[in-house]
């Protein structure tokens, strides 16, 4: 019916018809107290004009017009707040076992790293009938994910990750949009989703991939001499990061945080900001030694040792060398100090925080 409609986009998504339904519901609202109130006004401008009311004559009160005229918009406004906030908590809460892709937004373009390894810019390809849950960060200015045929729209911030979640249900191809003015070419930050059968996105997702995201991570985070500290036993300098995901965290100011993907996202470039109880803040920051995409790499992993889809972390020095690992240094980066740092008391890692 809307198929010819430039400004109303096809709903290929499991959420866009509850969305359709709540603003068609306001717009039919709005059309009927608009029309109302306009008859409403031309009746009495006629019924009361000055010819056949010369003069004005008081109106007795009505108590039962007071509490229609109260509560039936009162009434309306609560069925409004509360379809509306079904859809919005649905809209919020990825259902359990969703697929994960990660985006990255920057001036002006959309990255995007699957599970399975495969990047791309500015296209999404995704399986029709599955779960997506979208983990976002921006690389520079505030973002806004927006699939108008999904009836989808969040945004996407520097410095920490946002989610959201769509079911797409019809194959083809769907704008991407940025909604949020982000610069100059604000304009051009476009690109498209591409829903696809399972099978076909089976057979694109296994093509040209070296390797899955968690594992790239695995590699980051031996190269960056992670696994010296962050080992799988009682020996490490830092938490035990094997099935940390997803669990509080006690810190040592008595606050308990879940250890989600921003928490680890915030332990790697700025490990001070929150410390896991029983462990001393002599973690070095990486922040501008690794990319985004090596970020997400090492999140991933970490979650993945929680499923046990990756292998746990091995150390690349005895644990009793005297040294903390150091962050490499890179050009145009603030360095790191290479002075060794007595290491902290051991404390219990089945009662420790996943970070330090």
């Amino acid at each position: 019916m809307w198929s010819n409609l430039p400004l109303f986009p096809a709903g290929a998504s499991s959420m866009a018809g509850h969305v359709d339904a709540l603003y068609f519901a306001l717009v039919a609202i709005t059309a009927f107290f608009t029309i109302l109130i306009s008859v409403l006004i031309l009746f009495f401008a006629v019924r009361y004009r000055r010819k056949r009311n010369p003069t004005a004559t008081q109106v007795p009160a009505s108590t039962t017009l007071e509490l229609l005229w109260t509560g039936i918009p009162l009434g309306i406004v609560l069925i409004i707040f509360v379809w509306s906030s079904v859809i919005f908590f649905i809209q919020t809460r990825p259902p359990k076992g969703a697929m994960e892709i990660y985006a990255v937004a920057k001036q002006w373009m959309w990255k995007f790293e699957h599970p399975e390894g495969q990047r791309e810019i500015n296209q999404l390809h995704v399986p029709v009938g599955r779960d997506i849950r979208m983990v976002m960060t921006s690389q520079d200015v505030i973002h806004d994910f927006y699939v108008p045929a999904f009836r989808i729209k969040a945004d996407v911030l520097p410095g920490r990750y946002t989610s959201t979640w769509f079911r797409a249900t019809v194959p083809g191809r769907y704008h991407l949009f940025c909604a949020e003015y982000c610069g100059t070419q604000h304009s051009g930050m476009v690109g498209e989703v591409i829903v696809m059968e399972q099978a076909d996105y089976e057979r694109w997702a296994a093509s040209g991939v070296e390797g899955s995201l968690a594992s790239s991570g695995e590699k980051s985070f031996q190269q960056y001499g992670c696994s010296m500290c962050h080992r799988s036993d009682a020996a490490g300098r830092g938490p035990n990061l094997v099935g940390a995901f997803g669990r509080p965290v006690l810190l040592d100011d008595g606050r308990t945080v879940t250890a989600d993907e921003s928490y680890i996202r915030e332990s790697i470039l700025n490990p001070g900001a929150k410390i896991s109880s029983g462990f001393k803040n002599i973690m070095p920051t990486f922040q501008g030694q690794l990319s985004e995409e090596e970020v997400i790499g090492l999140v991933a992993y970490i979650k993945a040792l929680g499923s046990g889809s990756a292998n746990p972390p091995l150390p690349v020095s005895e644990p009793n060398s005297g040294a903390y690992p150091v962050a490499p240094k890179t050009e145009g980066s603030a360095a790191q100090s290479d002075t060794a740092v007595t290491p902290p008391e051991k404390a219990n890692p089945a009662k420790s925080a996943p970070k330090q």
